[in-house]
């Protein structure tokens, strides 16, 4: 069984930061792949930004340049960075891992507005 829990969201406003971090427990592979996704109501869930095991980085285009995703092995917890942020970034940030499965946190909201 594996759990992710997610924490980090809160209201901030356009052109602030937030960090985001998702702790995976539970049967973790040696292979994975983690990340974050994100859902705006009444719109799909897509992808923000992915990281491999070995440390492969991809990211949405909407987010390269302001959005930084980063792991922690050791502690099997990925972060996600977010810089500049817009109000178009509100969402609910889910955090994802694949390996055998798909696994999702409970997500946590982000609110960019002044």
């Amino acid at each position: 069984q594996v759990q992710l829990v997610e924490s980090g969201g809160g209201l901030v406003q356009p052109g602030g930061s937030l960090r985001l971090s998702c702790a995976a427990s539970g049967s973790i592979f040696s292979v994975y792949v983690m990340g974050w996704y994100r859902q705006a109501p009444g719109k799909q869930r897509d992808l923000v930004a992915t990281i491999t095991s070995r440390g492969s980085t991809n990211y949405a285009d909407s987010v390269k340049g302001r959005f930084t995703i980063s792991r922690d092995g050791a502690k099997n917890t990925v972060y996600l960075q977010m810089n500049n942020l817009k109000p178009e970034d509100t969402a609910v940030y889910y955090c994802h891992l694949r390996q055998n499965y798909n696994y999702w946190g409970q997500g946590t909201q982000v609110t960019v507005s002044s």
